[in-house]
């Protein structure tokens, strides 16, 4: 059975994901795996108030709960994906990555993915 590690070095591995973190709704960062000049503990500590705001905006809306966020940056994509009540995905790509085919990916397998976690 894989691991998480195994998970999130598959998902790194895909052409134009620069750095995939696995991180608690505090923060902290449960596994990761990037370039040498990202950060991961940095970044994740980010995460918590955007999901927080997309969130908020979600139930305002009566849209529901937040599933996945795409935010498009100057350099790239910053992929936010609710995993469970306790983890959450990142996932930081180039502006060259499939981003369709990743988006699938991650729907597909977010299940067994938050299974790992």
């Amino acid at each position: 059975m894989p691991t998480i590690h195994d998970l999130v070095a598959a998902i790194r591995d895909r052409e134009g994901v620069q750095a995939v973190v696995v991180l608690g709704r505090d923060g902290l960062v449960i596994d990761a795996q990037a370039q040498p000049t990202t950060d991961a503990e940095n970044v994740a500590a980010h995460v918590p108030p955007v999901m927080l705001a997309a969130e908020e905006l979600g139930h305002s809306s009566q849209q529901g709960a937040l599933q996945t966020a795409v935010l498009e940056h100057e350099r790239g994509f910053a992929i936010v994906a609710s995993l469970s009540e306790d983890a959450v995905l990142l996932v930081l790509a180039l502006p060259t990555v499939n981003l369709a085919q990743l988006l699938y990916e991650l729907r597909r397998n977010r299940a067994n993915i938050a299974s790992l976690v």
